[in-house]
């Protein structure tokens, strides 16, 4: 993935990234999983990665703030998944990508 530059845009950046090979929309089901938005893949937490983030912030309105996810699942899907934060969270993907944050963690302690 390239450097990180800095972004001010929420397309501009879903678009390098769909140059980058991050084509797939993602949501997070009722059921808790990570899938694509035609639902024809499901994905625990423990099949996806988080490679990178970006944060936005509305320039008018500090309540207007968002995070874009680049994400990977174990079987070579790349793609985005975004957010809000603060008080319009999505708390199902927020609980979601916790627990890929978590296992991440884990997986780090393990390799040293």
């Amino acid at each position: 993935m390239q450097d990180k530059v800095e972004e001010r845009s929420l397309v501009n950046v879903l678009n390098r990234l769909r140059k980058d090979g991050y084509t797939y929309d993602f949501k997070v089901s009722g059921e808790g999983t990570l899938c694509t938005m035609e639902d024809k893949h499901t994905f625990g937490p423990d099949q996806v990665r988080i490679v990178d983030f970006y944060r936005f912030e509305g320039e008018s309105d500090p309540d207007d703030m968002s995070i874009l996810y680049a994400v990977e699942t174990n079987n070579g899907l790349r793609g985005t998944i975004s957010n809000s934060y603060g008080p319009y969270a999505d708390e199902k993907v927020d609980n979601f990508l916790k627990q890929v944050e978590d296992l991440g963690k884990n997986l780090d302690k393990k390799d040293k």
